[in-house]
Protein backbone atom coordinates (compact mmCIF):
# COMPACT_ATOMS: atom_id res chain seq x y z
CA UNK A 1 0.00 0.00 0.00
CA UNK A 2 1.33 3.78 -1.15
CA UNK A 3 2.41 6.01 1.68
CA UNK A 4 1.83 9.47 1.65
CA UNK A 5 4.25 11.81 3.57
CA UNK A 6 1.55 14.24 5.22
CA UNK A 7 1.75 16.90 7.48
CA UNK A 8 -0.74 19.04 10.14
CA UNK A 9 -2.29 21.63 9.20
CA UNK A 10 -4.11 22.48 11.75
CA UNK A 11 -5.90 21.54 15.04
CA UNK A 12 -9.28 22.04 16.64
CA UNK A 13 -11.05 20.99 19.78
CA UNK A 14 -14.52 19.91 18.97
CA UNK A 15 -15.14 18.42 22.69
CA UNK A 16 -13.07 17.66 25.74
CA UNK A 17 -11.98 14.32 24.25
CA UNK A 18 -12.43 15.38 20.42
CA UNK A 19 -9.91 16.99 18.24
CA UNK A 20 -10.39 17.77 14.68
CA UNK A 21 -7.10 17.31 12.56
CA UNK A 22 -6.23 18.72 8.68
CA UNK A 23 -4.05 17.49 7.06
CA UNK A 24 -2.09 17.68 3.87
CA UNK A 25 0.29 16.40 1.69
CA UNK A 26 4.04 17.65 2.98
CA UNK A 27 4.98 18.65 -0.38
CA UNK A 28 1.17 20.48 -1.09
CA UNK A 29 0.59 18.13 -3.85
CA UNK A 30 -2.79 17.01 -3.69
CA UNK A 31 -4.05 13.81 -1.76
CA UNK A 32 -6.22 11.01 -3.52
CA UNK A 33 -9.79 10.93 -3.93
CA UNK A 34 -12.06 9.13 -1.82
CA UNK A 35 -15.57 7.64 -1.31
CA UNK A 36 -18.07 8.83 1.40
CA UNK A 37 -17.60 6.17 4.25
CA UNK A 38 -13.71 5.74 3.50
CA UNK A 39 -10.76 5.89 6.20
CA UNK A 40 -7.10 6.42 6.24
CA UNK A 41 -4.57 4.49 8.29
CA UNK A 42 -2.19 6.26 10.30
CA UNK A 43 1.13 5.19 10.80
CA UNK A 44 2.33 5.28 14.82
CA UNK A 45 5.59 5.25 16.57
CA UNK A 46 5.33 1.73 17.99
CA UNK A 47 4.96 0.63 14.15
CA UNK A 48 1.08 -0.07 14.98
CA UNK A 49 -1.40 1.89 13.00
CA UNK A 50 -5.03 3.50 13.51
CA UNK A 51 -7.69 3.95 11.15
CA UNK A 52 -9.80 7.30 11.24
CA UNK A 53 -12.60 8.00 8.75
CA UNK A 54 -12.54 11.13 6.23
CA UNK A 55 -14.80 14.17 6.74
CA UNK A 56 -16.62 16.63 4.74
CA UNK A 57 -19.45 18.69 4.95
CA UNK A 58 -19.17 19.31 1.50
CA UNK A 59 -18.81 17.43 -1.94
CA UNK A 60 -16.16 15.17 -2.44
CA UNK A 61 -12.87 16.93 -4.39
CA UNK A 62 -11.56 15.09 -6.97
CA UNK A 63 -8.24 15.94 -6.45
CA UNK A 64 -8.44 17.11 -2.12
CA UNK A 65 -5.93 19.65 -0.36
CA UNK A 66 -5.97 17.98 2.52
CA UNK A 67 -8.03 15.56 4.87
CA UNK A 68 -10.29 16.27 7.80
CA UNK A 69 -10.39 13.86 10.43
CA UNK A 70 -11.39 13.92 14.24
CA UNK A 71 -9.81 11.64 16.51
CA UNK A 72 -11.54 11.04 20.02
CA UNK A 73 -8.61 10.98 22.92
CA UNK A 74 -9.02 6.98 24.83
CA UNK A 75 -7.16 7.26 27.82
CA UNK A 76 -7.94 3.37 28.33
CA UNK A 77 -6.78 2.65 24.85
CA UNK A 78 -3.75 1.39 23.32
CA UNK A 79 -2.43 4.72 22.80
CA UNK A 80 -3.44 5.73 19.29
CA UNK A 81 -5.48 8.53 19.71
CA UNK A 82 -3.09 9.77 22.92
CA UNK A 83 -0.31 10.09 19.99
CA UNK A 84 -2.50 11.66 17.70
CA UNK A 85 -3.76 14.10 20.13
CA UNK A 86 -0.33 15.00 20.72
CA UNK A 87 0.37 16.36 17.50
CA UNK A 88 0.38 19.84 16.52
CA UNK A 89 0.39 21.91 13.38
CA UNK A 90 3.40 21.65 11.52
CA UNK A 91 3.41 17.77 12.72
CA UNK A 92 4.85 15.29 9.87
CA UNK A 93 2.82 11.91 9.97
CA UNK A 94 2.71 8.99 7.39
CA UNK A 95 -0.50 7.64 6.11
CA UNK A 96 -1.98 5.61 3.63
CA UNK A 97 -3.97 6.33 0.29
CA UNK A 98 -8.00 5.75 1.82
CA UNK A 99 -9.70 2.85 1.75
CA UNK A 100 -13.73 1.98 2.19
CA UNK A 101 -14.58 -0.78 3.85
CA UNK A 102 -18.16 1.10 4.23
CA UNK A 103 -19.17 2.23 1.16
CA UNK A 104 -22.82 4.40 0.06
CA UNK A 105 -25.16 3.48 -2.12
CA UNK A 106 -26.32 7.28 -3.25
CA UNK A 107 -28.73 5.03 -5.26
CA UNK A 108 -31.68 4.40 -2.43
CA UNK A 109 -32.92 6.29 0.31
CA UNK A 110 -30.71 5.82 3.23
CA UNK A 111 -31.62 6.38 7.09
CA UNK A 112 -27.64 7.20 8.73
CA UNK A 113 -27.81 6.12 12.50
CA UNK A 114 -24.48 7.46 14.14
CA UNK A 115 -23.62 6.59 18.06
CA UNK A 116 -20.74 8.74 19.28
CA UNK A 117 -17.64 9.36 17.48
CA UNK A 118 -19.20 7.22 14.83
CA UNK A 119 -20.38 9.93 13.58
CA UNK A 120 -17.43 10.75 11.88
CA UNK A 121 -18.07 8.45 8.34
CA UNK A 122 -21.79 9.34 8.48
CA UNK A 123 -21.40 13.53 7.28
CA UNK A 124 -19.87 12.81 4.37
CA UNK A 125 -22.58 10.13 3.60
CA UNK A 126 -25.08 12.83 4.36
CA UNK A 127 -23.56 15.15 2.29
CA UNK A 128 -22.89 12.90 -0.48
CA UNK A 129 -26.83 12.16 -0.32
CA UNK A 130 -27.65 15.39 -0.08
CA UNK A 131 -25.78 16.63 -3.30
CA UNK A 132 -27.44 13.90 -5.16
CA UNK A 133 -30.94 14.99 -4.31
CA UNK A 134 -31.33 11.74 -2.50
CA UNK A 135 -33.88 11.44 0.33
CA UNK A 136 -32.18 10.40 3.60
CA UNK A 137 -32.72 10.82 7.58
CA UNK A 138 -29.81 11.40 9.60
CA UNK A 139 -29.92 9.77 13.37
CA UNK A 140 -27.07 10.99 15.71
CA UNK A 141 -27.08 9.42 19.55
CA UNK A 142 -24.50 10.17 22.32
CA UNK A 143 -24.97 10.31 26.20
CA UNK A 144 -25.20 14.50 26.21
CA UNK A 145 -24.94 17.25 24.21
CA UNK A 146 -21.46 18.57 25.28
CA UNK A 147 -19.86 15.48 24.43
CA UNK A 148 -21.20 15.25 20.78
CA UNK A 149 -19.21 16.66 17.85
CA UNK A 150 -20.14 18.92 15.06
CA UNK A 151 -23.80 19.59 16.99
CA UNK A 152 -24.17 23.26 15.11
CA UNK A 153 -22.72 22.01 11.87
CA UNK A 154 -24.50 19.26 11.38
CA UNK A 155 -27.43 21.31 11.97
CA UNK A 156 -26.72 23.91 9.56
CA UNK A 157 -25.68 21.60 6.84
CA UNK A 158 -28.27 18.69 7.09
CA UNK A 159 -31.40 20.69 8.52
CA UNK A 160 -35.01 19.26 9.01
CA UNK A 161 -32.92 15.49 8.03
CA UNK A 162 -30.63 15.44 11.26
CA UNK A 163 -32.27 13.98 14.47
CA UNK A 164 -30.15 14.60 17.49
CA UNK A 165 -30.66 12.26 20.51
CA UNK A 166 -29.20 12.67 23.94
CA UNK A 167 -29.62 9.73 26.06
CA UNK A 168 -29.89 12.67 29.26
CA UNK A 169 -33.12 14.03 27.78
CA UNK A 170 -36.25 13.53 26.06
CA UNK A 171 -34.76 13.23 22.75
CA UNK A 172 -33.20 9.48 23.55
CA UNK A 173 -33.25 7.30 20.39
CA UNK A 174 -36.07 5.41 20.16
CA UNK A 175 -34.69 2.47 18.34
CA UNK A 176 -37.75 0.77 17.48
CA UNK A 177 -39.15 3.96 15.16
CA UNK A 178 -35.59 4.18 13.24
CA UNK A 179 -35.94 0.60 12.36
CA UNK A 180 -39.82 1.41 11.69
CA UNK A 181 -39.38 4.52 9.40
CA UNK A 182 -37.07 2.27 6.50
CA UNK A 183 -39.75 1.66 4.83
CA UNK A 184 -39.68 -0.85 2.02
CA UNK A 185 -36.37 0.43 0.02
CA UNK A 186 -34.07 2.50 2.03
CA UNK A 187 -30.62 1.32 3.28
CA UNK A 188 -29.49 1.48 6.72
CA UNK A 189 -26.19 2.55 7.55
CA UNK A 190 -24.66 2.45 11.39
CA UNK A 191 -21.48 3.50 12.81
CA UNK A 192 -20.47 3.58 16.45
CA UNK A 193 -19.92 0.97 19.71
CA UNK A 194 -20.59 -2.87 19.00
CA UNK A 195 -23.82 -2.36 21.42
CA UNK A 196 -25.70 0.04 19.20
CA UNK A 197 -24.46 -2.23 16.08
CA UNK A 198 -26.14 -5.41 17.77
CA UNK A 199 -29.08 -3.63 18.79
CA UNK A 200 -29.74 -2.57 15.37
CA UNK A 201 -28.90 -5.34 13.67
CA UNK A 202 -31.26 -7.18 16.32
CA UNK A 203 -33.91 -5.27 15.79
CA UNK A 204 -33.80 -4.94 12.08
CA UNK A 205 -33.42 -8.40 11.26
CA UNK A 206 -36.59 -9.20 13.78
CA UNK A 207 -38.23 -6.43 11.55
CA UNK A 208 -37.79 -8.38 7.98
CA UNK A 209 -35.22 -6.26 7.03
CA UNK A 210 -33.00 -7.94 4.11
CA UNK A 211 -29.84 -8.45 4.73
CA UNK A 212 -28.02 -6.41 1.56
CA UNK A 213 -29.72 -2.84 2.67
CA UNK A 214 -27.81 -3.30 6.35
CA UNK A 215 -24.36 -1.45 6.52
CA UNK A 216 -22.10 -0.96 9.50
CA UNK A 217 -18.91 -0.12 10.34
CA UNK A 218 -17.43 -0.72 14.02
CA UNK A 219 -15.82 2.08 16.03
CA UNK A 220 -14.99 -0.48 19.11
CA UNK A 221 -11.59 -2.18 19.14
CA UNK A 222 -11.90 -5.31 20.45
CA UNK A 223 -11.48 -5.66 24.11
CA UNK A 224 -10.30 -8.48 26.14
CA UNK A 225 -13.38 -9.11 28.54
CA UNK A 226 -12.32 -10.46 32.44
CA UNK A 227 -12.85 -13.97 32.54
CA UNK A 228 -11.57 -14.64 29.56
CA UNK A 229 -9.47 -18.02 29.68
CA UNK A 230 -6.49 -19.82 27.65
CA UNK A 231 -7.95 -22.26 24.27
CA UNK A 232 -7.09 -24.78 21.63
CA UNK A 233 -7.01 -23.89 18.27
CA UNK A 234 -6.41 -27.23 15.83
CA UNK A 235 -6.00 -26.26 12.06
CA UNK A 236 -7.92 -28.92 10.34
CA UNK A 237 -5.26 -29.36 6.95
CA UNK A 238 -2.56 -29.87 9.14
CA UNK A 239 -3.39 -31.29 12.51
CA UNK A 240 -1.22 -28.38 14.19
CA UNK A 241 -2.44 -27.63 17.84
CA UNK A 242 -2.16 -23.81 19.10
CA UNK A 243 -3.06 -21.95 22.06
CA UNK A 244 -4.87 -18.66 22.47
CA UNK A 245 -4.11 -17.08 25.32
CA UNK A 246 -5.85 -14.07 27.06
CA UNK A 247 -5.15 -10.57 24.81
CA UNK A 248 -4.22 -12.47 21.78
CA UNK A 249 -6.63 -13.14 19.34
CA UNK A 250 -6.60 -16.49 16.86
CA UNK A 251 -4.78 -14.77 14.07
CA UNK A 252 -2.06 -13.11 16.27
CA UNK A 253 -1.29 -16.70 17.27
CA UNK A 254 -1.71 -18.47 14.15
CA UNK A 255 0.49 -15.61 12.02
CA UNK A 256 3.20 -16.04 14.66
CA UNK A 257 3.29 -19.89 14.10
CA UNK A 258 3.14 -19.30 10.20
CA UNK A 259 0.02 -20.19 9.05
CA UNK A 260 -1.37 -17.94 6.49
CA UNK A 261 -4.86 -16.65 6.90
CA UNK A 262 -7.21 -13.75 5.44
CA UNK A 263 -7.91 -10.60 7.28
CA UNK A 264 -8.41 -7.06 7.00
CA UNK A 265 -10.13 -4.67 9.96
CA UNK A 266 -9.41 -6.98 12.96
CA UNK A 267 -12.56 -5.54 14.22
CA UNK A 268 -14.60 -8.09 13.93
CA UNK A 269 -16.72 -5.88 11.49
CA UNK A 270 -15.96 -6.76 7.48
CA UNK A 271 -16.12 -10.88 7.75
CA UNK A 272 -13.42 -11.28 5.58
CA UNK A 273 -11.50 -13.57 8.29
CA UNK A 274 -14.88 -16.29 8.86
CA UNK A 275 -13.52 -19.72 8.99
CA UNK A 276 -15.75 -22.78 9.32
CA UNK A 277 -15.81 -24.45 12.45
CA UNK A 278 -15.66 -27.89 12.27
CA UNK A 279 -15.94 -28.91 15.51
CA UNK A 280 -16.07 -26.56 19.46
CA UNK A 281 -18.43 -23.93 20.39
CA UNK A 282 -17.55 -20.60 19.42
CA UNK A 283 -17.66 -17.11 21.53
CA UNK A 284 -18.88 -14.86 19.28
CA UNK A 285 -17.57 -10.92 19.56
CA UNK A 286 -18.27 -9.76 16.04
CA UNK A 287 -21.12 -7.90 14.51
CA UNK A 288 -21.08 -9.65 11.23
CA UNK A 289 -22.88 -13.34 12.03
CA UNK A 290 -26.93 -13.04 12.44
CA UNK A 291 -28.28 -14.02 15.57
CA UNK A 292 -29.36 -17.18 13.24
CA UNK A 293 -25.37 -17.95 12.20
CA UNK A 294 -24.11 -17.49 15.90
CA UNK A 295 -26.28 -20.29 17.31
CA UNK A 296 -25.72 -22.48 14.27
CA UNK A 297 -21.98 -22.10 15.50
CA UNK A 298 -20.92 -23.31 12.03
CA UNK A 299 -19.01 -20.00 11.07
CA UNK A 300 -16.84 -17.75 13.16
CA UNK A 301 -14.39 -14.48 12.89
CA UNK A 302 -10.93 -15.37 14.47
CA UNK A 303 -10.26 -11.91 14.45
CA UNK A 304 -12.52 -11.33 17.71
CA UNK A 305 -14.18 -14.24 18.57
CA UNK A 306 -12.89 -17.17 21.26
CA UNK A 307 -13.94 -20.23 22.36
CA UNK A 308 -16.31 -21.36 24.93
CA UNK A 309 -14.91 -24.90 24.71
CA UNK A 310 -11.51 -26.44 25.31
CA UNK A 311 -10.64 -26.48 21.84
CA UNK A 312 -11.98 -25.66 18.13
CA UNK A 313 -11.14 -27.34 15.34
CA UNK A 314 -11.11 -24.84 11.96
CA UNK A 315 -11.20 -25.41 8.13
CA UNK A 316 -7.92 -23.36 7.85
Amino acid sequence: MSKINAIVRRVTALTDRISEFEIAAADGSPLPHWGAGAHVLFDLPDGDSRAYSLITFDPIPEAPESYRIAVQREPEGKGGSTHMHGLKPGAEIICAAPKNDFPLSPYAPAVLLAGGIGITPMISMAATLKAAGQDFAFHYTGRSAPVMAYRDALRESFGDALHLHCDDDATALDLGAVIDSLGPQAHLYVCGPKGLIDATKAKAEAAGVAAERIHFELFDAPQEQEGDSAFEVEVASSGEVFTIPPGQSIIDVLEAGGVDVMYDCQRGDCGICQCDVLSGTPDHRDVVLSEAERAAGNVMQICVSRAKSPRLVLDI
